[in-house]
């Protein structure tokens, strides 16, 4: 594109944009106080300048004072986030309206889809639950501190000494404009800075002017807001906790999916094969029915998980299986052909509820991953509970001609390295004298 229509379409494109407007709608409604209070003293209706000064100094302590109700500054917000920043809030659907409606939608949609550099910045959630996307950076949250309410004063101040400015640049611009055009202006809001007469030809470049005004004051605005209506540092706090804990909440959704269906499908391949190779009808019998009894106990992780996922993060009845029901675990493995020899001791029914859940999990993974690289091998489990600690401990044979490294390695073992670090205690995998050995430590205090 050449130069010249580039730097055209630079220049138009605010103009086109709604969001351009409602900014300016949003400034000048801060002239209303002044405005008002100006008609009681000193009176508009001959003002000078002195007067406008008087006029916008009056107000100033009764609209800090306003301030200090908390309400006010989620009203401001929800005020700005609404008029100050485009997004699907200021969508216009359809096309009613005529021409008028169709612009507004087109202009508001693509100030959505593609915001300027000055409307971008990072959101801190909704709390205000208004519905009105929060990726403005400004809050929508009460004050709850004296430094929220100084900004809010401040931010109130601002609006309304602006609001002033801009509604009597815009009202001295269209004077002029009508001056120049040869229109007689019987009652000049700025007095005698507004010109008796002039060249025809200068008329437009008020309008020019006042345009350029629109633009640079809506951004004006838009920025400041960011400053003086942006989160608190509680706000930001409580919004970084939050998404710590959604992300805390994906990974464990993750290993449940993982461990519950990895152990499932590993247990009916191997049961498969061996049914295949064994070429013994009742053999092929128990191994159906325990790849039949795996599937359902997956499919209940399954829509437990999913249940998890639909209510948002609240856990439902029935959180899953602890340790105690390892037994169904240690089953499942031997009925895949795998002998397993299986020590528990301590009360295990016992254990707090977080952590027999977890130590399930993690004897789940470990004899999954024992029957996945080094099929069914004799495998030892030992299990043991007191006062203070719960120790998990699986060995089996590494498998022959692979490298221990490749028999260890997986999202399945980080999975239970995470589970453990979670709980406060550690958990270690690894080769040792022809063994491979999955050990985990949780502390029950």
């Amino acid at each position: 594109m050449p130069a010249p229509l580039s730097l055209l379409r630079t220049l138009v494109r605010p103009l086109v944009r709604a969001v351009t407007y409602t900014r300016w709608m949003h400034l000048l409604i801060g002239a209303i106080v002044p405005l008002a209070g100006g008609l009681i003293y000193p009176g508009l209706s001959d003002p000078g300048v002195v007067d406008w000064l008087i006029a916008g100094a009056l107000p100033v302590p009764l609209v800090a004072a306003a301030a200090l109700l908390p309400s006010a500054r989620r009203a401001e917000g929800l005020q700005a986030r609404l008029m100050l920043f485009p997004g699907k809030h200021a969508r216009v659907r359809g096309g009613g309206g005529g021409g008028a409606g169709r612009g507004g939608a087109g202009a508001s949609a693509s100030a959505g889809a593609s915001a300027s550099a000055d409307d971008a910045s990072a959101g801190t959630g909704d709390p205000a639950g208004s519905g009105i996307p929060a990726s403005t950076g400004v809050s929508a949250a009460p004050s709850a501190s004296w430094t929220d309410r100084g900004r809010t004063a401040l931010w109130l101040v601002f609006r309304m000494e602006a609001g002033l400015a801009a509604w009597l640049l815009s009202i001295w611009l269209l004077q002029v404009t009508l001056v120049l055009s040869g229109v007689s202006v019987e009652e000049p809001v700025m007095g005698s800075l507004t010109p008796q007469a002039g060249p025809p030809a200068l008329a437009p470049f008020p309008l020019m002017v006042l345009l350029a005004l629109v633009v640079a004051g809506g951004r004006l605005d838009t920025r400041v807001a960011r400053r003086l209506l942006g989160p608190s540092v509680r706000e930001r706090m409580a919004a970084l906790e939050d998404r710590t804990e959604r992300l805390l909440e994906r990974n464990r959704i993750a290993r449940e999916l993982h461990d519950s269906l990895g152990h499932a499908l590993t247990l009916a391949v191997v049961q498969a094969g061996a049914a295949r190779a064994a070429g013994d009808p009742e053999f092929t019998d128990r191994a159906l029915a325990t790849i039949e009894e795996t599937g359902r106990a997956a499919l209940e992780d399954l829509e437990r998980v999913l249940l998890l996922l639909r209510e948002s993060g609240r856990r439902p009845a029935g959180a899953g299986p602890g340790l105690d029901e390892a037994a169904r675990l240690l089953d499942s493995a031997r009925s895949s052909g795998a002998v397993v020899e299986a020590e528990i001791s301590g009360p295990v029914e016992e254990l707090p509820g977080p952590v027999s859940r977890e130590a399930y999990r993690m004897l789940q993974e470990a004899l999954t991953n024992a029957l996945r690289h080094a099929g069914p091998v004799p495998v030892a489990v030992r299990v043991a509970a007191d006062d203070a600690r719960l120790s998990l401990l699986v060995t089996n044979p590494l498998p022959e001609g692979r490298p221990p490294a490749v028999a260890g390695s997986g999202s399945g073992l980080r999975g239970i390295r995470e589970r453990a670090a979670l709980l406060g205690g550690e958990a270690k995998a690894g080769a040792a004298d022809g063994e491979w050995r999955v050990t985990v430590a949780l502390p029950l205090r």
